[in-house]
């Protein structure tokens, strides 16, 4: 009962990133000016693009509003009981890790619980991960859209209507303003890998 990952989201969540671990599924055409920071090769397909959600804040924003720096994006919910909390923190070391060499990075958590995660709920958990985290939220429709567009998987259990829980994927998504969507991250990869990454397509962008 307490597995956040599901088989079943796996499965489903592979399928829609191309239907094996090695692949990320989109389509950029021509000269890949990120060839030499991508981790895995590149196929067909669209994850990303615009979304409209809530901030902690309580302000409606874009994608365009908190993506300003590349990004680390990652959907799941603050009732969570292990594996958001540490995914963000490892997200959360990875930004510290980027700012020691300089680097300029942002991160955001997206609750796929609407139900409870409101503006001051994810604002308090992203409070304690790091000043750079930003929380956000909305409304469900505003919530099924953006993970859409990422294409994650999320699934409310049935039970208890208080203290149920999500299923739901856990990559973490890096996105850089303009480019959009350009690398994943799965849960075995460490802050070091994801600050290496983040550093190498931070340099290729600018």
């Amino acid at each position: 009962m307490n597995k956040i990952y599901s088989a079943t989201a796996i499965g489903l969540v592979i399928a829609m990133l191309g239907g094996t671990a090695a692949y990320v599924v989109f389509n950029r055409g021509g000269e890949d000016e990120f060839a030499s920071c991508r981790s895995s090769a590149v196929a067909g397909g669209d994850i990303g693009g615009a979304f409209e959600l809530v901030s902690e804040t309580g302000t409606t924003v874009t994608n365009a509003d908190v993506i300003t720096s590349p990004t680390l994006v990652y959907f799941g919910y603050t009732f969570c009981p292990d594996v958001c909390p540490l995914d963000s923190a490892r997200n959360a070391e990875a930004l510290d890790v980027l700012a020691e060499r300089g680097i300029d990075a942002g991160a955001l958590f997206i609750s796929i619980d609407p139900e409870r995660d409101t503006p001051e709920v994810v604002a308090e958990f992203t409070e304690v991960m790091h000043p750079k985290m930003i929380g956000l939220t909305g409304s469900p429709e505003q919530v099924k859209a953006a993970s859409q567009a990422y294409k994650t998987y999320y699934k409310k259990q049935t039970g208890d209507p208080e203290y149920y829980l999500v299923d739901h994927s856990t990559f973490t998504y890096l996105v850089l303003p303009e480019k959009g969507f350009v690398e994943f991250f799965r849960r075995e990869a460490t802050a070091e890998q994801i600050a290496d990454t983040v550093a190498c397509y931070a340099k290729a962008s600018s």
